[in-house]
């Protein structure tokens, strides 16, 4: 994955993802992320893949629900790339050409990480088919929230024990050694782009977490405050 961060001022808005396997607290984190955004004055986009859109979300529906566990790669594949491809067009490339700082749960990253490592549809083949999906739109940063497997299922599945449906859990329900591989990927893919992830231990604290984005925040894009 290439790493925009040398072309953000040929952007007009900061790009920025959260990844990270089942359970790892990236959604909190890019909640939390946003209110401290707020604080600054500043009023961030916030979004999520699957489910950004008005497709998305009947894509989400499908994509994350238990009862659809015959969905093969390939086609889980592009179910994912149409969330996307609807996504950027819709939410993400406007609002960055509007001057506004899009956070957004889960990207491109997901999609190799999930497909290609866990799944183990080749990379180029997943590469082919997102850069169609995403139309040159990358990411400025890209934080990653790391974590052990077991605790993040442990998370991840409690959560989803307290759900009224429990209708988001296909993924999570899948075996401990899929999410190895895709800790693995998310791992692989950050060493090969370091500057443009930001890789952090989903054990500590929320705050902190907070802490350590807003300050790499600042350090990456001085002017936005």
């Amino acid at each position: 994955m290439e790493s925009g961060i040398n072309n953000i001022r040929d952007k007009r808005g900061i790009f920025i993802t959260f990844e990270g396997i089942e359970g790892s607290g990236k959604s909190t984190l890019l909640y939390n992320v946003a209110a401290a955004l707020r604080r600054t004055g500043l009023d961030p986009v916030m979004t999520r893949e699957p489910g950004g859109t008005s497709l998305g979300v009947a894509l989400r529906k499908v994509l994350l629900n238990p009862d659809m566990e015959n969905i093969g790669s390939m086609a889980e594949l592009m179910l994912f790339a149409a969330d996307r491809a609807q996504h950027v067009s819709e939410v993400i490339l406007p609002a960055l050409e509007s001057c506004q700082i899009v956070l957004c749960d889960r990207y491109s990253d997901a999609t190799a990480a999930y497909q290609g490592y866990g799944r183990g549809i080749p990379i180029d083949v997943i590469t082919s088919v997102d850069n169609q999906a995403r139309g040159g739109t990358i990411p400025d940063m890209t934080v990653l929230l790391d974590l052990p497997v077991e605790e993040g299922l442990r998370r991840a599945r409690s959560r989803n024990d307290e759900a009224p449906d429990n209708s988001e859990s296909r993924i999570d329900e899948e075996e401990a050694a899929f999410h190895r591989k895709v800790r693995e990927g998310y791992l692989t893919l950050a060493r090969k782009d370091p500057e443009r992830f930001l890789v952090l231990d989903a054990m500590n604290e929320p705050d902190r977490l907070e802490e350590l984005v807003m300050d790499e925040f600042r350090s990456r894009f001085p002017d936005a405050i």
